[in-house]
């Protein structure tokens, strides 16, 4: 049986770690790299690095930071964050990413989701997704959960996996640092429209609500960050609850 993968999201701005709500009311949370090392020794399964400021700033992702925190790392780590071009996937990748996430820009041109499974393999290729609900579904938002789209999320996330992408990440802003639970009934209907894997993201609070995820919800992989950042729980604490459910996860070492 396929594990399910608990996920730690690294939101960067400025070079620091920072965590909000509904992407806004940031505060900083510390440094990327001490904080990668730390979850991976904890038993995160994959580290996402976000530079959530570099589309609504014009520019890309910070790789140099990006690149310390790969070096340091031994499980799989995604970058995302004003990767417009293939040419931006291939610097992200040779500073050490193992993933590549795009949205805004995808959502400008698909076909860079094609352009970039064709050159480095789908499985390189995360489509990230902001949803909003409204009220009949939910759409999809850019820059940095600023701008609003006439995208359907759903419809969205089966057109990503059509164009090659190999996972989807996908956020409910309504939900983002809440920590009343992810989204289920959105996650769930993501799940059942694509064939690749989805991580969850947005709105964990506790271990259940990570179990939610992965057993109500449909995910193949559920993203924390708040309740890890400020010690409300580990990703040890976390991916012993879903063990105790008979969620099939890797192991952490003693």
């Amino acid at each position: 049986m396929l594990t399910r993968r608990l996920i730690v999201c690294l939101d960067v701005d400025g070079g620091r770690v920072v965590k909000g709500t509904q992407f806004v009311d940031l505060r900083d949370i510390g440094d990327p790299v001490s904080l990668a090392e730390r979850y991976e020794r904890d038993g995160a399964d994959e580290i996402v690095f976000l530079d959530i400021g570099a589309t609504h700033e014009g520019r890309r992702t910070t790789l140099e930071l990006a690149s310390r925190t790969a070096e340091r790392l031994f499980i799989p780590l995604t970058i995302g964050g004003g990767i417009d071009s293939v040419e931006a996937m291939a610097a992200a990748l040779r500073s050490g990413a193992d993933k590549i996430a795009v949205n805004s820009a995808a959502v400008r041109r698909p076909a860079l989701i094609a352009e970039g499974a064709a050159r480095f393999g789908r499985q390189c290729i995360v489509a990230s997704i902001d949803a909003k609900r409204t009220d009949d579904g939910w759409r999809v938002m850019v820059a940095g959960g600023r701008v609003s789209t006439d995208l359907d999320a759903i419809a969205w996330a089966e057109e990503c996996a059509q164009h090659g992408a190999g996972e989807i990440l996908l956020t409910s802003i309504d939900r983002d640092g809440a920590r009343g639970g992810y989204d289920l009934e959105l996650t769930r209907a993501v799940s059942e429209r694509v064939a690749v894997p989805v991580i969850a993201s947005g709105g964990a609070g506790h271990a259940a609500h990570v179990c939610d995820a992965l057993v109500v919800g449909g995910a193949d992989a559920a993203l924390v960050a708040g309740i890890v950042h400020d010690g409300t729980t580990t990703v040890r604490a976390l991916k012993a609850a879903m063990r105790a459910v008979a969620i099939p996860t890797r192991e952490v070492a003693a």
